[in-house]
């Protein structure tokens, strides 16, 4: 069931997130705090190790934060149990890794396809949105094409097209354009960026890009584990 792209909201209140080391926890995030709706982009920024990426797993709901709460769509993903928060996440986020973790034995269109099959319910519905995003990354005439057989530029594009086939309210971004070279970088970014417009998901991407950041609607920097 496809919602209203008016749904689509993200408050996060407080988060905190530590990690044991010896002799004492090491803090990564505290105290963090942002709101979004549909169609709004963040970028974060900061130095390597700061955190950024586990504050895009927390809100991705690949991990869990030690205090604090993230909402998305009027839901706290942390009060469901494991089988409800894999469906919620299936269903509401969209990942776009700097490796893009395409499986190297599918095709294009089934890359694209994962989401749908990992929920169980691929239909014919989704094999036509699949193709339709394949269209729209310019990959049309590659569908069947392996990974292998495809640049980086190519992969990351199938990359943006699987993170938007369950129509998610939110899209999250790890150093999208991190191994492209400056004119794919520039070609993939403004892809990703007229595509979540399009439609009209949240985005929130983590970058050193400074030409993504700017790009983007608002721009935080991770400093000592709070946006600033």
């Amino acid at each position: 069931m496809n919602e209203s792209k008016t749904a689509h909201h993200l408050v996060v209140s407080n988060l905190a997130k530590s990690f044991s080391a010896s002799p004492e926890a090491l803090t990564v995030l505290r105290d963090v705090s942002l709101e979004l709706s549909a169609g709004e982009s963040l970028a974060i920024v900061g130095p390597s190790g700061s955190g950024k990426s586990t504050l895009l797993q927390i809100l991705g709901t690949l991990d869990r934060p030690d205090h604090g709460m993230v909402n998305i769509n009027g839901v706290n993903p942390f009060e469901l149990d494991e089988s409800e928060l894999a469906q919620f996440r299936n269903q509401h986020v969209g990942f776009v890794f700097q490796d893009h973790h395409l499986l190297p034995q599918l095709s294009v269109l089934e890359n694209v396809l994962v989401p749908a099959l990992a929920s169980g319910n691929s239909s014919s519905e989704h094999q036509s949105h699949a193709c339709e995003l394949i269209e729209s990354v310019g990959l049309a005439e590659r569908q069947n094409h392996l990974p292998s057989e495809l640049s980086g530029g190519e992969r990351e594009r199938v990359a943006i097209a699987r993170s938007l086939l369950m129509r998610p309210s939110l899209i999250l971004a790890d150093e999208p354009t991190g191994n492209l070279d400056r004119n794919t970088a520039d070609t993939v970014s403004e892809l990703l960026l007229e595509l979540q417009q399009t439609s009209g998901a949240i985005l929130i991407a983590v970058t050193h890009s400074d030409k993504l950041a700017d790009s983007m609607q608002y721009r935080k920097e991770l400093l000592d584990g709070q946006l600033v």
